[in-house]
């Protein structure tokens, strides 16, 4: 059974009937029982009840959603170890082959609008099942690519289907939680899918003693393989077929083009768009740039990126189970906002101006990645909680897809001028950083000051 609708706690009434009045932001909701709103620790929503009675089956659920949202971790970091020997293998230039991690973002980011606005009108699981089965052929395919353009189409389609598992576990939380219960649900998810850009380099580079990057992509097609009978047999449906949407592609078009013009939710939205930016732009700048610059070995390399994830999977964990109990979404997304600008100032700085050496690069990553786990998991639950749950799959599909599509613009910027510089990668992350604070803060701001009868946003 989906959770209740943004509004139950302080409005009776049913959700939204219309696209136009769903994509008004479930009316007062936020102002009831936001995410933003400090609940005591101890607070019990009914939907934590259930989870609660649940038992086994719940956290049945977190791993299996935790597992099919760490394919996109996986499938992007697992095989970065082995992207110079990718170049050598395909006889192409190390700019060209960063586009298999580029394409895969952006198909990331398409496959979102496609899985998300299904999952609202069949349901969580078919949509989940069919994505998961065109991932794992699509890994197949990277295997046996003979060539660098087979092998971007092939990774094209692996990220569009592996999106399912991205935008349907937000689209789950949103059935079954509001609120701080929805802030600790993702955390959960998190804890999981954190584990994966923490071991996958880690797996990768050891893989490559021993095995070719062709089987750095096999492993990938196991996983698809298994998580997809694993699914099938754990994982219940969320959305019932009286909660569900219909209207096809035109009232899916209406409905997120009335989410987009409501400026809470677009500002929540571009918020997390560029700091998932800051963070692909680490991603897919690090590898060269430690490796090249400061001269690390791939096995170096994947231990720093695996501490980096440790910095954001700890810091989501304390958001969720600490911080977000006794402060307000707003105030830990200001102070999240806050560090990761004062990270990216301190990257520049030790890069292009005192040049202090590989130690304090480091350490400036380190805490820029602890920063964004204050401020991706509260902006995506209070985005979320701005929607009913017939449209959550709509509006999970477009703060993935603003994501990827930034991740897709950032990724090559790290390598232009064609040879690595740490300065350049240092600048791309800190102008995400700007840009997602200016977002919070010109878009939400405004929005105190809407008209009596307007949807009432989310406290800044």
């Amino acid at each position: 059974m989906p959770g209740p609708t943004a509004g139950s706690a302080g409005d009776t009434s049913t959700a939204p009937a219309s696209p136009a009045a769903d994509a008004t932001v479930a009316s007062t909701a936020d102002a009831a029982t936001p995410a933003d709103a400090a609940t005591p620790a101890d607070a019990t929503t009914p939907t934590d009840a259930a989870g609660t009675a649940a038992g086994a089956t719940g956290r049945a659920a977190i791993v299996v959603l935790g597992g099919l949202v760490a394919l996109g971790p996986l499938t992007t970091d697992l095989y970065l170890p082995g992207l110079p020997a990718i170049a050598d293998d395909l006889v192409a230039e190390p700019a060209a082959v960063q586009l298999t991690l580029t394409f895969s973002m952006f198909g990331v980011a398409a496959g979102q609008l496609i899985f998300g606005p299904l999952s609202d009108r069949f349901g969580r699981r078919p949509p989940l099942l069919a994505g998961l089965v065109v991932y794992t052929l699509a890994s197949i395919v990277c295997v046996i690519a003979p060539d660098l353009t087979t092998l971007i189409a092939a990774r094209f389609v692996q990220g569009a289907a592996g999106a399912a598992g991205l935008v349907i576990g937000r689209a789950v939380a949103r059935d079954r939680f509001e609120g701080v219960a929805m802030i600790r649900f993702l955390a959960s998810i998190t804890l999981i899918s954190g584990l994966a850009p923490i071991l996958a380099p880690l797996f990768g580079a050891q893989m490559l003693r021993f095995t070719s990057w062709r089987g750095t992509f096999g492993a990938l097609a196991a996983l698809g393989l298994l998580l997809t009978l694993v699914a099938f047999a754990a994982l219940r449906e969320t959305l019932p077929p009286s909660a569900r949407r219909g209207g096809g592609l035109s009232g899916t078009l209406r409905t997120m083009g009335g989410l987009l013009r409501n400026m809470p939710f677009l500002g929540l939205l571009l918020t997390s768009t560029f700091a998932f930016g800051a963070l692909f732009g680490y991603i897919s700048g690090s590898s060269v740039v430690l490796q090249h610059v400061y001269h690390v070995s791939p096995q170096t390399y994947s231990l720093l990126f695996g501490l980096n994830s440790v910095a954001i999977v700890g810091a989501t964990q304390l958001n969720g189970r600490v911080l977000a109990p006794r402060f307000t979404a707003g105030a830990l997304m200001r102070t999240g906002l806050a560090v990761m600008i004062a990270a990216g100032v301190s990257l520049v700085l030790v890069t292009a101006v005192w040049d202090l050496g590989l130690v304090a690069v480091c350490a400036s990553l380190f805490v820029m990645m602890a920063s964004l786990g204050m401020v991706l998991p509260n902006s995506a639950a209070r985005a979320l909680s701005l929607v009913a749950p017939q449209s959550a799959g709509s509006a999970s599909a477009l703060l993935g897809t603003g994501t990827f599509l930034c991740g897709a613009v950032v990724a090559p910027l790290s390598s232009l001028g064609g040879s690595p510089s740490a300065v350049l990668l240092a600048v791309v992350v800190l102008s995400c950083a700007v840009l997602s604070a200016a977002s919070y803060l010109l878009l939400l701001r405004p929005a105190r000051t809407a008209p009596a009868d307007a949807p009432e946003p989310a406290a800044a």
